[in-house]
Formats: structure tokens, sequence, C-alpha cells
């Protein structure tokens, strides 16, 4: 029985298949094209329409989220006229800011360890931190009106008798110059911030202990990659080298914690950092003015420039230690001050005349 041959497919079938499976692969090639087109287009425009993109996220998610607990944080100073008044459109203005870390507890004010007398200049990105010793020997205003009060002692002694406006009558009068913010956060605060902050890089190179018995217990392990918040705390709040130190240690992570806002997962979390401080601090920034700088802070993805100056005096033990400040760098110091609110005022007039920085 004879076999029938194999139907050969004719060159005009094969020609047509052939265009069949080319046209095929072009297709392919054109949708993987088209979608790898897409992805570079999408992360070309994400990378020049990153500040669009991070200022549309802060304004539609993060502020309308974080404002309500930024508005409970607000206190009114009275007998001041600038109270709260500076807004996002004219926050290129300097401003003076008082910066208070206490040690409240409850519903009592508590002693302010931390007192830095703040300018920033946003326009320039650059910001003046002034550190008053808290042992230092001041005059109390508003002292008369609370019983008990000393009118003459130590300056952290001031927001104990009277909270934040007795902090801010105090050291606007030490230094003759205008107080027109504060801010005041207790440790709990400080704590929690920076651990929703991931941490913070510190400058430890050597253990940092408490060896006075008397004093709290304190060690920090040197050259670690980040510190907690309970380390840095404890970072702050050393006292046992000096007082200059410990207003450095201060300015320091003060420094810390704005490098590490701009790290990228804490700017996806800012929501979540803006809350913890709202609920652990008071001031008398409108939330508006708040969120504005701090989106300045990430906007810009630059730590401002510090100058650092620490109030000059020496120590005295009378009825209790006291730091005696010096008078002649307390007037240096406010004519220091009057340049930096000065928004004429050229860069070589922002320099301490001690060369600090």
């Amino acid at each position: 029985m004879k076999q029938n041959p194999k139907v050969q497919p004719s060159p005009l079938n094969r020609s047509a298949k052939n265009s069949a499976k080319r046209k095929k692969r072009s297709n392919k090639k054109k949708i993987w094209f088209s979608i790898l087109a897409c992805v570079l287009l999408a992360g070309l425009s994400g990378y020049i329409f990153r500040e669009q993109l991070i200022g549309f996220g802060f304004d539609h998610v993060v502020a309308p989220a974080v404002a309500p607990a930024l508005d409970k944080s607000y206190v009114e100073l009275k007998d001041n006229e600038n109270s709260g008044l500076l807004t996002a459109k004219d926050s290129n203005t300097p401003f003076s800011l008082l910066l208070l870390g206490t040690d409240q507890r409850g519903q009592e004010n508590g002693l302010s360890d931390s007192i830095i007398y703040t300018v920033i200049r946003p326009k320039d990105n650059r910001a003046l931190f002034v550190s008053i010793p808290r042992d230092s020997y001041a005059k109390i205003i508003g002292a008369e009106t609370v019983k008990g009060a000393r009118k003459n002692t130590k300056i952290n002694a001031a927001h104990s008798y009277g909270g934040p406006q007795m902090s801010v009558d105090t050291v606007g009068n030490l230094l003759d110059a205008p107080v027109e913010y504060f801010a005041t956060i207790n440790f709990n605060g400080l704590t929690e911030v920076v651990d929703e902050l991931g941490g913070v890089e510190l400058p430890i190179t050597k253990v940092i202990e408490n060896k006075n018995p008397q004093h709290e217990k304190l060690r920090i392990e040197p050259n670690k990659p980040i510190y907690s918040g309970h380390e840095a705390l404890m970072y702050v709040r050393y006292r046992e080298d000096s007082d200059f130190k410990r207003t450095e240690r201060q300015r320091i992570f003060l420094k810390a914690v704005l490098d590490r806002m701009k790290n990228f997962d804490n700017i996806v979390n800012i929501q979540s950092i803006l809350g913890v401080a709202g609920s652990n601090f008071k001031t008398n920034m409108k939330s508006e003015f708040i969120l504005d700088l701090a989106k300045r802070i990430i906007m810009d993805g630059m730590t401002p420039q510090i100058t650092s100056h620490m109030l000059k005096g020496e120590g005295s033990h009378t009825d209790q230690w006291y730091y005696l400040l010096d008078e002649n760098d307390l007037e240096e110091t406010h004519q220091l001050i009057e340049r930096w609110l000065d928004p004429r005022a050229a860069s070589a007039d922002l320099r301490p005349a001690s060369g600090e920085d």
C-alpha cells in the first residue's frame, strides 16, 4: 500500500507565517519598549518634579492631618504684639525663637534644663544659637507675682515659677532683645521624636558617664552609628564636664535632628513625627507657620548654617552655685542679635566677635 506523500506548505504560506511571526515579535518589542519608556518617563518625571510631588503630598496629605495636633499645642503670650502673627507669606523675615527643654512632669511647669535663644534667617538659611547656661544668675521677671519665688536666682527657675511666659520675659530682659516665639518640649517628647526619626547620629568618641553618686545614673557607649531617643536625652543632659560642653552638645543634637529629618524615610514619615512632637510641646507659633518651616527644611534638602555662641561668665558659690554672666559679653551678644534680626545685614555682620561658630 502506497503512503501518501507529505504535503509541503507552499512558498506563499511559509512567507505568510514568517511574516506573522515577525509581526508578533515586533509587537512584543513595541510593548516592552513602551513599558520601558513609561518606566523611564515616570522615573524621570519623578526626579524632575520631585519638589512638586513632595510639596503636593505635604500640602494635601501631611499638613491637614498634623495641623489639629499642632493647634492643640498653641499657647498665646500676653503683651506680645507679634505672637503667632508670622505666616508662610512673610516667613522670609528674620525672627527670634526661644527654645526650652524642660523636665516637666504632670501638671507642674518644671525647670528649663536647656535654654537657647535663636534667631532664624529663612531667606539665608541661617540660624543663630545663643546658649544660656541654666545656672545663670538673672532677674526673674514676674517673680513678685508668685508666692515664694525668688526675684534673683538661676534663670532656669523662671519656667518653674511661671511657665513659658516668665521664661520669655526673663530671657528678653537679660539679653535686651525681643522674643517673638517660644517652643518648649519636655524630655519625654524629645525621646519619642528621636525614636520616630529612627535615632540620630552623634559624635561620641568616648564613654559618657555620670560618676557622681548624687546624679542620675547615666552611661552612653561611644562610636555607635545611631543613638536612640533615650541615649540622645542622656547626651544633652550630661553635665559632669562643663556648662560650655553641655550647651555645645545641645546645639550638636539640634543640628543632628535637622540632618535626620532629611532622610527619605523621615520625609515619608513626617506626619507621624510632627504628630508626636505636637503632643509633647507648647508654642505660640501657629500651625501654618510651623508646617511652612518644616516644608522648607524638607524641600531645600539643606540643614541651616548654624552660628553658635554661649554666654560667657564664671562660677561663684554664695547661698548656692551660680553662673555669673559677663556684662561686656551680654552687651556684645545684644548687638549680635540686633544684626541677625536686621534683614539687610550682610554675612560678615553675622559672625560673633568671639569668632565662635
